[in-house]
Formats: C-alpha cells, sequence, structure tokens
C-alpha cells in the first residue's frame, strides 16, 4: 500500500468534510416552501387581543366602526368633523317666534286704534242723535287764577228745574285752574227764551265755606247754543267773582 503524504489526506478529509455539509443544507426544507407549503398557526394571545365579531357587522370594519354600529350610530369617517356633544356649547338656533310676536303686537296695536276711532265717531253720531243742533244747548266750566276760591261743586238750573250737580276732585279743579275747560251740560231746549242759574260751592278767603250763585236769561234760536260759567277773581276786593257768558 502505497502511502500518502500528510497534506494529501488533509485535502481529501476537507473535501469529504464539505460534501458532506452540502449534502446536509440539500437535505433541510427551504423557508419559501415551508411558508407555502402551510401558514402558521396564530399565537393564542394574538386570537384572545382579536375581539370577536359583533352580528351584522361589517367583514374588516375596526373597533371603533364596530361600537358605533352597535350603538345605532354611523361610523363617522376619518378626517370629517365630529358631532358636538350632546349638552355641549352649541350655537342655537334663531327664535322663529319672536317675528310672528312682533306682528301679533303691530295687528292687536292697529286693532286698538281703529277702536278708538270707532268710539270717536259713535260719540259724535250719538250727539248728533239725541242732541240736534236746532235744539241742542251746552254749558261749559272754566276757571282763572283761582286764588281766591277753591271749587268744590257746581249746580246748574234750567228754567227752575235741576239739570246738573257735578262734585269735582282735587285733580279735575287744578285742571281748570291750568286753563282746562269742562263740557258739565249738554241738552235739549226748544226755540224760545230761557233761564239758567248756576251756583258755585267751594272754599273762599280764609277758607271759609263759600256758596255763590249766578243766573242769565238768554233766547234759544235755530241753532246750537253756548254759555260758558266762569270764574275769575276780583283782585281790589279779594273776592271770586262768578259770571255767565253766552257764546252767541
Amino acid at each position: 500500500m502505497v502511502s500518502r503524504p500528510l497534506h494529501v489526506r488533509s485535502a481529501a478529509l476537507g473535501a469529504v468534510l464539505l460534501l458532506a455539509a452540502i449534502a446536509a443544507l440539500a437535505a433541510e426544507p427551504s423557508p419559501a416552501g415551508a411558508s407555502a407549503a402551510a401558514p402558521p398557526a396564530a399565537p393564542a394571545a394574538a386570537q384572545a387581543a382579536t375581539p370577536a365579531a359583533t352580528p351584522g357587522a361589517t367583514p374588516g370594519a375596526t373597533p371603533a366602526a364596530d361600537s358605533a354600529a352597535v350603538a345605532g350610530k354611523a361610523p363617522t369617517p376619518a378626517g370629517a368633523p365630529s358631532a358636538p356633544a350632546a349638552g355641549g356649547d352649541a350655537t342655537p338656533a334663531p327664535e322663529s317666534g319672536s317675528g310672528e310676536f312682533k306682528t301679533l303686537d303691530q295687528e292687536v296695536q292697529g286693532l286698538k286704534k281703529d277702536v278708538i276711532d270707532l268710539n270717536k265717531d259713535l260719540f259724535v253720531l250719538e250727539e248728533e242723535l239725541l242732541f240736534p243742533a236746532n235744539t241742542q244747548v251746552a254749558v261749559y266750566v272754566s276757571m282763572d287764577v283761582g286764588t281766591f276760591f277753591a271749587l268744590d261743586s257746581v249746580t246748574v238750573k234750567i228754567d227752575n228745574k235741576e239739570v246738573k250737580n257735578y262734585l269735582y276732585t282735587a285733580r279735575e279743579a287744578d285742571a281748570l285752574l291750568k286753563g282746562g275747560v269742562q263740557q258739565i251740560y249738554l241738552g235739549n231746549l226748544k226755540v224760545g227764551k230761557h233761564e239758567l242759574v248756576a251756583f258755585f260751592t267751594g272754599k273762599g278767603p280764609v277758607e271759609r265755606n263759600y256758596r255763590r250763585g249766578a243766573t242769565i236769561n238768554f233766547e234759544k234760536g235755530v241753532g246750537a247754543k253756548y254759555l260758558e260759567l266762569k270764574i275769575t277773581d276780583k283782585v281790589p276786593k279779594h273776592q271770586p267773582e262768578f259770571t255767565i257768558k253766552d257764546w252767541e
């Protein structure tokens, strides 16, 4: 047997070992083949973390979408503005009823004005019907200054018949002192001669009870008749003066 050198044997041994290594690598399955053959099972922990599918939910939907579907609400698309929460500071809608109230108030004010105008027309018509111009007689009261007399009441008699007895309040007497004129009587008289007597009661100088009268004889013709009962101050005598003026 021919002996071989040491380095030849070492090379031969290395070649044998290299061939064995190549054969072992060829016998092992490749990773690609393993994945194609059968997919590895999901770990138990991953399966436990996956939420259970909700009945009626869309496959592949996210947990947030599933929660929205369970609550009966449509999921909000990504990037869309979210609706304000209930009870939040939402801008209140304008009240449409305010315009209706304004319109109703205007109609009420218009109706009030129409009623006032109608009442005036009815009053004038009533005077024309009850007191025609050919028989009408009107008596007025006026005051000037009033330093020496405070008016309490006035009594009017026509042809010895009392037709009016009027008691004044402090406000009414003050209105007369400020220039007001009061229609104390309105009635009917036939054409001819008549007599009017007026009695004035109140407080005179030095707060004394005061009662004075005035008389006028007048003739009623065709048309309205106007008489004025005037209360004035007679400064030289420091006494009130009562007169009746006939507005012919």
